[in-house]
């Protein structure tokens, strides 16, 4: 079954004509040069603004403690063996398998953040470390 002459013949398109008729560019007008100036309102006469707080300097830092490492036991991330010397001050730690840096540091209670100055050889923030890799735990030396 076929459908013919159904549709009738299409409408012609209608004919637009577009005419653009060119418009000359302003020219910008001078800014006047005798423009008043606000005078200054005498400091007596500043009302202080209730919202803004008082600047108030910040205070001395703190420091780090610095004082020897103590050992408060194995820990999961921190179950390698420590160095002390003959006094029993802990000097070293040596990194074993499933180690992380952060354990490290609590588990001698130093700041993670003295821990990585004390060992410059440690890259990043501490979040590479090897097996068998050494970390120094006498804040006196740096390794």
């Amino acid at each position: 079954m076929t459908l013919s002459g159904c549709a009738g013949t299409p409408a012609p398109a209608p004919t637009v004509t577009v005419t653009f008729t060119p418009t000359a560019t302003p020219t910008p007008s001078a800014l006047p040069t005798d423009t008043p100036t606000a005078e200054p309102v005498p400091e007596a006469e500043l009302i202080p603004n209730p919202e803004v707080p008082d600047l108030v300097p910040n205070a001395e830092p703190v420091p780090l403690p610095q004082g020897p490492a103590v050992d408060l036991g194995s820990v999961p991330g921190a179950r390698g063996t420590a160095v002390a010397n003959t006094a029993g001050t802990l000097h070293t730690y040596t990194v074993v398998e499933g180690d992380a840096f952060f354990d490290i540091a609590q588990r001698f209670n130093i700041p993670v953040q003295l821990l990585l100055t004390m060992n410059p050889s440690v890259p990043g923030l501490g979040e590479r470390i090897y097996l068998q890799q050494i970390i120094n735990l006498d804040w006196t030396t740096t390794r």
